[in-house]
C-alpha cells in the first residue's frame, strides 16, 4: 500500500482526481486528493493575497496534519512547481515526486515565466480585463491549444463540459511569485516524470542537449514514462493513468 496526494493544475480542485482516486483506492492505496486555497469547493477564499507559497502551504499542511509519511507528492501541469516546493520544505515526508505533464522550476522562477512571450502577454491581458487584475479565468479551448500549446486530446463534450463547469479563476499571484528553493535535501528525492502532451523522444533530445529546463530529467534519481493523451490525463485517460501512478508504487516496484 501506498499514499497518494494529488495536487491538479491551474483552475482545478480536488474534485478532478475522482475517477483516479477510486481506482487507486480499490487497489489498496490511500488517495488525498489537495484543493488548492481559492481553487474548488475552496474558491469562497479566494482573495489577491493568494500566491504560490499559500499553495505550498496548502499541500505541506496536509501531510503534516494528516501525519503522512513515504508520500508519493504528484503534481499536474501548474502544481508541478508546487510540489517542487513543497519537496523543498518536508522532503523527509516524501518518498517521490512526480511529474506530470510538468516538470521541476528551477530557484527563483515563477511559472509565468514558462510560459512563451505570446502566451504570457495574452495571459496579462486576461487578468487584467476579466479578472479585476488579479484573478486568472479559465480561458477558452482554443486559447488553450493555439496560445497555451495544451494539447486536447482526448477531451471529448462531457470532458469539456466537466471542465467549464467546475474550474474557479486561478489566483494570478501563484503565477508570478517566483519559487524559492534553499534545502539541498529535496535533491535525494526520487522522481518521476510522466510525459502526456509532449513525446518522450523529445524530452530525452533536449536532456541530451542539456536544455536547462531538462537536463536535471536526465540524473539517476529520475523515471521517465510516457501516457500517450492529452494534457489532462485525469479526464481523457484515468484507468491508464492509475495504473501508471500504481506501478510506482514500493509494492509494484518489488514486485509484489
Amino acid at each position: 500500500m501506498a499514499v497518494y496526494v494529488l495536487a491538479g493544475g491551474a483552475w482545478l480542485g480536488g474534485w478532478c482526481w475522482r475517477p483516479v482516486a477510486r481506482r487507486l483506492r480499490e487497489r489498496g492505496h490511500d488517495v488525498y486528493p489537495v484543493t488548492l486555497t481559492g481553487l474548488g469547493e475552496r474558491v469562497h477564499l479566494a482573495s489577491r493575497d493568494i500566491d504560490l507559497d499559500t499553495h505550498i502551504s496548502d499541500v505541506v499542511n496536509l501531510i503534516t496534519y494528516e501525519d503522512l509519511h513515504e508520500v508519493i507528492l504528484l503534481g499536474h501541469s501548474y502544481a508541478g512547481i508546487v510540489v517542487t516546493g513543497v519537496s523543498d520544505r518536508i522532503p523527509e515526508r516524501l518518498s517521490q515526486l512526480v511529474y506530470l505533464d510538468a516538470g521541476p522550476a528551477p530557484d527563483g522562477v515563477a511559472l509565468l515565466d514558462m510560459q512563451s512571450p505570446e502566451a504570457r502577454q495574452d495571459t496579462e491581458r486576461q487578468v487584467a480585463e476579466l479578472g479585476d487584475g488579479w484573478r486568472f479565468p479559465m480561458p477558452s479551448w482554443d486559447w488553450l491549444q493555439n496560445v497555451d500549446g495544451a494539447d486536447l486530446t482526448g477531451l471529448g463534450d462531457a470532458q469539456r463540459a466537466l471542465m467549464q463547469s467546475h474550474a474557479t479563476d486561478q489566483p494570478f499571484r501563484t503565477f508570478t511569485q517566483p519559487l524559492r528553493l534553499t534545502n539541498p535535501a529535496r535533491d535525494a528525492l526520487s522522481k518521476a516524470l510522466i510525459t502526456c502532451s509532449f513525446p518522450l523522444a523529445q524530452v530525452r533530445e533536449m536532456i541530451t542537449a542539456e536544455h536547462p529546463w531538462f537536463r536535471e530529467l536526465g540524473g539517476p534519481l529520475w523515471r521517465l514514462l510516457e501516457l500517450p493523451t492529452g494534457h489532462w490525463p485525469m479526464f481523457s485517460a484515468p484507468e491508464e493513468l492509475a495504473t501508471l501512478l500504481g506501478d510506482l508504487s514500493p509494492d509494484a516496484a518489488a514486485g509484489t
